[in-house]
């Protein structure tokens, strides 16, 4: 049985992607910091592992990995995907306060479970593995007033290019997938400020997960793209 660990698993794309996987017959561990939404996810399959942690915390996360192991002693992908939008304001307007709150979950928490993930699959045997972090459009074009968000989304870019040279010695593929409107919360509180705002199922961003982790390791989605077909992302203005 293949094994996936899916940080942010409670809701939104996690949880979409979580539970495409478990219908999948996929051995996922359920990473978030509410454990009763995980038992949500869970619900039904005995797949599942709920690993109650929040990603900013080292320590939680390195138990998560640990307890994971006992019920997949071979873990072959990680879907870096736990993140927060924070508030959308000029950058003058902001509170250093809610800057270090999102930087401590895009980026701090994305780099834990990647190092993680990395260590775990350059130790196993056989060795190797994928890691799959989830980027967003934002990696590329910002909206206005997400000057916190944006910036840690581009350090993602970072991280999975670092990660995918680095790995390449140890069998560790990494890619990226950057999405743009896929209906969860976070989309949900935009469009109500925009009516209009174009939005796609989830499941298409879940479905192209799942097709880059089923990929042999001789082969790597470095990046993905995936959107609202009318939503402006492409264009001149």
């Amino acid at each position: 049985m293949k094994s996936i660990l899916i940080t942010g698993a409670s809701s939104g794309i996690g949880r979409a992607t979580a539970t495409l996987f478990l219908q999948e017959g996929w051995r996922v561990g359920l990473v978030a910091r509410r454990a009763e939404l995980l038992e949500e996810v869970a619900a039904g399959h005995d797949n599942a592992t709920i690993l109650p942690a929040d990603v900013t915390d080292a320590d939680a996360m390195e138990q998560a990995f640990s307890r994971f192991a006992q019920d997949a002693p071979h873990l072959d992908a990680v879907f870096n995907n736990a993140g927060m939008f924070g508030p959308m304001a000029p950058i003058d307007e902001l509170a250093l306060e809610d800057w270090h709150k999102v930087l401590a979950v895009n980026l701090t928490g994305m780099f834990i479970t990647a190092r993680l993930a990395f260590g775990r699959m350059r130790a196993q045997d056989p060795q190797g593995g994928r890691i799959i972090n989830n980027g967003s459009i934002s990696a590329h074009s910002p909206r206005e007033g997400a000057v916190c968000y944006t910036t840690t989304k581009h350090a993602i870019t970072g991280l999975t290019k670092s990660l995918s040279l680095d790995g390449r010695p140890f069998d560790i593929a990494c890619g990226q997938i950057d999405i743009g409107n896929a209906e969860s919360q976070i989309i949900t509180d935009l469009k109500a400020q925009n009516p209009a705002m174009e939005t796609m199922d989830v499941i298409h961003a879940a479905q192209s997960v799942l097709h880059m982790a089923r990929l042999p390791l001789s082969a790597n989605v470095q990046s993905m793209t995936v959107i609202a077909t009318k939503m402006p992302f492409v264009g001149r203005g």
